[in-house]
């Protein structure tokens, strides 16, 4: 359909003087100050603002191709709009897929919540938050990893971040925002943390000064560290029903990874078949509350100040 117009006409351009301008349809004609006239574009298409000029009178510019770069970029507009998935008409900007993707990991019961929704809140919303998910390009991601590094961050903590925004792009495909990855960022390569190996001797001290503590069923936790390698939440949720000696096998329902047989040694296995035999609750918790009201587990005897006072006792470095 041919657009109208009552104001940016022949007559009425040729009477501007310098400096004057005149703009209909979201074309603009003004006239400079040597005479020669500029034509320029303002538009919105596709949620994207367009604001170009097309060139001068003296260059052979007419409105005419003001039109027509206008028409060009609505037909590539529709053009991208069919790669859309299905129901959607525009792009979402990463500030408002980055709330509707906090909305749905809490409604799903998503993990680390709180760091996610601080990350996005104070670093990649302030930066990404105007711009289209599938505008956001490698180059763009570089410019922000450098940005962040210049605040003062370390590189683990950007790559932390970049994780989330990964997680926000991978999300926006599975809930059909978008049709494709626009990006995979590129994370920092992180130096090797320090690993600590206990010797023999330092395990052995360090089982000495469990046994010799006041807390009960330390020692059993001892063991378990040193005999799985597994991580505190697991083992204070260790059940005797979920116990198989026979196999040497004990199933972790929630695990970090998912759910798993955790092996265990013979020598644990013979703890805990001894220690199973003198309970009184021989299905249930491991590591019982101390109160009812409590969770299970043996409180905060091996976390905190009290980790550091017993590998002290045991004399244990840090």
């Amino acid at each position: 359909m041919t657009i109208r117009f009552s104001r940016l006409d022949r007559p009425t351009v040729r009477r501007l003087q310098p400096g004057e301008k005149i703009a209909e349809h979201g074309i603009t004609a003004e006239r400079l100050a040597d005479g020669d006239l500029r034509y320029s574009v303002n538009v919105m298409v596709n949620g994207r603002r367009i604001h170009r000029v097309i060139g001068r009178e003296s260059d052979g510019t007419t409105r005419t191709q003001c039109e027509e770069f206008i028409a060009s970029a609505q037909t590539e507009a529709r053009a991208g709009r069919l790669s859309l998935p299905k129901g959607r008409k525009l792009t979402l900007t990463f500030a408002t897929a980055a709330d509707a993707y906090v909305k749905r990991i809490e409604e799903g019961g998503g993990k680390n919540l709180q760091i996610k929704r601080r990350q996005l809140q104070m670093y990649l919303k302030p930066y990404f938050g105007t711009m289209r998910l599938d505008d956001i390009t490698g180059f763009t991601v570089e410019k922000y990893k450098k940005r962040r590094l210049d605040q003062g961050a370390a590189a683990a903590t950007v790559n932390r971040e970049l994780a989330t925004m990964s997680h926000l792009f991978n999300r926006a495909v599975e809930w059909k925002w978008l049709d494709r990855l626009p990006v995979r960022p590129q994370k920092f390569v992180e130096n090797a943390s320090r690993i600590i190996a206990l010797t023999d001797d330092e395990c052995d001290r360090l089982m000495t000064a469990a046994i010799a503590s006041a807390t009960p069923d330390l020692w059993l936790f001892v063991a378990f560290g040193l005999n799985t390698a597994m991580r505190q939440g697991e083992i204070l949720a260790a059940r005797w029903d979920q116990l198989d000696l026979r196999r040497r096998r004990l199933y972790v329902p929630k695990a970090k990874s998912g759910q798993r047989e955790q092996p265990i040694t013979a020598e644990l296995a013979a703890l805990l078949k001894t220690e199973r035999e003198m309970r009184q609750d021989r299905e249930g918790w491991i590591f019982p509350s101390p109160t009812r009201t409590a969770r299970p587990g043996i409180g905060r005897a091996w976390t905190g100040r009290s980790a550091t006072r017993w590998r002290r006792r045991a004399s244990i470095r840090a």
